[in-house]
């Protein structure tokens, strides 16, 4: 199925605390009236289909009022989709998208069958789709959304996701969408300082329930990152020892679920490094009873004990006018807080980090990230040259660390479409476009950036990256812009303040693709795995670039401004320029098992990244949330 596509149907499912539902296409606004015969259902048939060819459909959803208060809710909610979001994610002629625990299904026909009958929408979006959803229950969160975005204009759109070329991330994230940690701590430990630095959110509301009952049950889901759930406990304070109960039931119901997505990932169980001479105290006895009986209670689930606030321990040991604070520090930890854990479990080795999660004294934070990632990727490893699951939910999830990105970009890759890329079997008889697109596709997927307006998969940054690929095809590895600029208030990447006002001109016109090649079929363009590794290598590269450039954004949502701006701080880079000569240069090295995917790796991961990624970096203006602009802003040629 391709654009156009051809809205039959709408259907909202478990939504009984839904009051009202429209829909908006096209200029025109839908009611979507409620089911006779199921009453947490809402539906809508439509006579004639509806054509959903650019720019968004909206859903507007008016809920009854809840005394529910876990994070935010409104009572009115507006909901986007972009039309390449949708045709990328088609199940055969069917979208699903939960949103909390309301399930959405848009139905859609063929355009040869449009003017026909519209078919049945229980035969193509069956009631009981749970085997292939998220599972229910989830906490409902709610974030109202602009509808005001710019319609596409002429060029390459998002490519048709043909049942050969399913992207690799969606069939993984699919099996687990998001991962799943519990937090085990009483308030005050600095939990949720914890889970906002290392999942990138704004504010993560934790322990707001009282200690055990369902509190531990609820799925606490933010919008800002929605690939990760948290499972909130408070600690065994003594008023609260029952609480230890109910942490380990939920942890063993959680490890007889069959379905990895509804199992628990990982562990988390926070302290407070204490400090004796303030009559502090490490451990109450329901964590005691825990780690006595560790072996019993978590099995072999993924257990990290945090200690946390070490920057108070260290600025305690500061004042006692230590030789060597750090020195210090690290053996007062050992022997006041990693010792008596091991005494309790019999000895063994635990895993375990101190972390400081304040902006100025961070520390360990990482560590902790790898450390969970190594233990996820043991526990839930899968057969030899595929990723996990699991380990891709968990990397994706997290909001930290780069590398971790590019390392599950490139196994995702090396699991199907980055192999062989010369003589590829997955492409045969597929456009460039759609060749590059589904590897776009899995690439954007994996990083998981707050990209609300999914700008990332729009078709103006796909043909800005296709452009770019264009450059291999100049005679030498210059930067030179193919169409130079004559405003003089262009962004330049140097520190001027004044600048910093101005649109960012890019180098390509956004709305059209300035590459033939791309409407070539793969297997008649000449040196077609030159255009592979510099679409990934690239792509990669920009990416990275935009991490770090919005890394202390929390909970603020991506812009065009920010892509273009990461996009045009690579091109302008001397990087870019040793990458395209590196990839004209290349050749095949006889006895390489692969040897296009070994120079790709090694593009991606050399030694210098670091300090090209640094370099790219200085100069940008800082990252702006609340300002955005038109991807062609200024462009004379749009």
């Amino acid at each position: 199925m391709s654009l156009p596509l051809q809205l039959s149907y709408i259907k909202l499912e478990n939504a009984k605390d839904v009051k009202l539902v429209e829909f908006a296409i096209n200029g025109t606004t839908y009611p979507v009236p409620r089911s006779q015969q199921r009453s947490d259902t809402l539906c809508k048939d439509l006579d004639e289909p509806l054509t959903f060819a650019a720019g968004q459909l909206s859903i507007s959803v008016h809920r009854k009022k809840s005394r529910l208060r876990f994070w935010h809710q409104p009572s009115f909610e507006t909901l986007t989709f972009s039309s390449g979001n949708v045709l990328s994610r088609l199940e055969g002629q069917v979208f699903r998208q939960r949103q909390g625990e309301v399930l959405i299904t848009l139905g859609f026909v063929s355009r040869t069958t449009a003017a026909g009958a519209v078919p049945n929408q229980s035969s193509s979006s069956p009631a009981d789709t749970e085997s292939q959803q998220p599972t229910t229950g989830e906490l409902t969160v709610v974030r109202s959304i602009s509808t005001g975005i710019a319609v596409g204009c002429p060029g390459i759109s998002e490519p048709p996701n043909s049942e050969g070329l399913q992207p690799t991330a969606r069939e993984l994230i699919d099996i687990c969408p998001r991962f799943r940690v519990l937090v085990v701590g009483k308030s005050g430990v600095g939990k949720s300082t914890l889970i906002n630095r290392i999942f990138g959110l704004e504010v993560a509301h934790v322990a707001k329930d009282r200690p055990g009952q369902a509190a531990i049950e609820k799925e606490l889901i933010s919008p800002e990152n929605d690939r990760f759930i948290l499972h909130d406990s408070r600690g065994f304070e003594p008023a609260e020892g029952s609480n230890y109960d109910v942490v380990r039931t939920f942890i063993e119901q959680r490890k007889r679920k069959p379905d990895v997505k509804d199992q628990l990932h990982a562990v988390w169980l926070c302290f407070q490094v204490p400090i004796l001479k303030y009559g502090e105290r490490l451990l109450e006895d329901g964590v005691e009873a825990l780690l006595k009986e560790g072996k019993e209670a978590l099995g072999d689930t993924p257990t990290i004990v945090v200690f946390t606030k070490y920057d108070r321990l260290v600025s305690y040991v500061r004042k006692q006018k230590a030789k060597d604070p750090e020195a210090e520090a690290k053996r007062y930890l050992q022997t006041y807080c990693v010792e008596p854990i091991q005494d309790f479990i019999g000895g063994a080795n635990i895993s375990h980090v101190a972390v400081s999660s304040k902006r100025k004294c961070e520390r360990g934070l990482e560590e902790l990230i790898g450390i969970t990632q190594e233990k996820v990727s043991k526990k839930f490893n899968s057969s030899e040259n595929t990723v996990s699951a699991v380990h891709l939910a968990a990397a994706g999830a997290q909001r930290m660390l780069p590398t971790l990105k590019i390392e599950l970009s490139m196994e995702v890759g090396r699991q199907r479409y980055w192999r062989a890329l010369a003589s590829s079997a997955n492409f045969q008889n597929y456009t460039m476009l759609n060749c590059l697109g589904v590897i776009h596709t899995d690439i954007v997927l994996v990083w998981n950036f707050y990209d609300l307006d999914d700008h990332l998969n729009s078709k103006e940054f796909r043909n800005l990256m296709m452009s770019m690929v264009g450059r291999l095809d100049a005679a030498s590895g210059t930067t030179a812009d193919p169409s130079p600029l004559s405003r003089s208030d262009t962004i330049v990447f140097n520190p001027v303040p004044l600048l910093t006002l101005a649109p960012v001109i890019l180098p390509f016109a956004a709305c059209m693709v300035l590459v033939t090649w791309a409407y070539e079929t793969y297997q008649r363009l000449q040196k077609v795995h030159q255009k592979f590794m510099a679409y990934i290598v690239d792509l990669t590269h920009v990416l990275e670039i935009l991490f770090l450039h919005t890394a202390d954004a929390r909970g603020k949502k991506l812009t065009r401004r920010a892509i273009k701006l990461a996009f045009r701080a690579y091109y302008d880079s001397l990087w870019i320029g040793n990458v395209h000569t590196e990839i004209r240069r290349f050749e095949s090295r006889v006895g390489a098992q692969d040897p296009i995917l070994e120079k790709i790796t090694s593009l991606i991961s050399s030694d210098d990244a670091e300090a090209e990624v640094r370099a790219a970096l200085e100069g940008l203006p800082p990252f702006d949330s609340e300002r955005d602009e038109e991807w062609d802003d200024g462009q004379q040629e749009c």
